[in-house]
């Protein structure tokens, strides 16, 4: 584990605020850590900020992408970068403190064990969730219920997105067939490791609603998760996933 290289993937779309304070933090938790921002050419300034950012730090990598395109075509940009560097394990994180920094160390320690590792809200029979409006609470509860009974992966935060992957996994899983964009994103590229015979782990983390910014949630995003479950299944029956 000791010579493994490690990337953290961090998304950005009018982060100006947040981004200068979470990429030190996730620096800190490993010397062998690495941040690459992947920016959707922020209106706000947050690409500038990430370029001072990695001037300042050869830790730190940017990749500016012309327009906003979603959180699952960032991230799939961000593991192909990861790869071609040669980076062992990717990991995605959000930008706006939501995922807890100094959980890495215990997360990274995790890779012994397992293929992916899930920073999980509903582990351990507990919501590990604070200051989250309730409507939001529940769309994201019941959404991980629904996409485990739909698919049956034995994984209970589906939809969460603080995910750390062995690059075995992501070269296996073809990630020129991963469709998925908002929190169907999430829950697809689960499943298409689980169904490769990878091995998922789920370790509970504290998910803490930002402070600073506003929420990039749509009603897009719900509506695709509804739908998209069914379609991971029945590609998966028909032999086409």
């Amino acid at each position: 584990m000791n010579e493994r290289r490690i990337l953290v993937i961090i998304p950005t779309y009018d982060e100006v605020e947040n981004l200068p304070r979470i990429v030190p933090r996730v620096l800190a938790q490993d010397d062998r850590i690495d941040v690459l921002v992947v920016d959707d050419a922020s209106p706000d300034g947050t690409g500038q900020i990430a370029d001072e950012l990695a001037a300042a730090d050869p830790r730190v990598r940017v990749l500016h992408r012309p327009g906003k395109e979603g959180l699952g075509r960032a991230y799939l940009a961000g593991f192909r970068f990861g790869l071609d560097a040669g980076y062992d394990i990717l990991f995605e994180m959000d930008a706006d403190f939501s995922h807890p920094p100094d959980a890495l160390p215990r997360l990274l320690a995790l890779f012994d064990q397992a293929d992916v590792v899930i920073g999980s809200r509903y582990v351990e029979g507990r919501v590990t969730v604070a200051n989250w409006p309730m409507s939001r609470l529940l769309i994201s509860y019941f959404g991980s219920i629904y996409a485990r009974t739909i698919t049956r992966m034995p994984v209970r935060d589906g939809t969460g997105g603080f995910n750390g992957w062995k690059r075995e996994v992501l070269e296996t899983v073809d990630l020129d067939r991963v469709q998925s964009n908002g929190y169907a994103f999430q829950i697809e590229l689960k499943y298409r490791a689980w169904r490769a015979g990878f091995t998922l782990v789920e370790s509970p983390i504290l998910f803490t609603e930002r402070d600073t910014g506003s929420s990039k949630m749509s009603k897009r995003i719900v509506r695709e998760a509804v739908w998209r479950v069914w379609w991971l299944r029945l590609q998966d029956l028909f032999g086409r996933l």
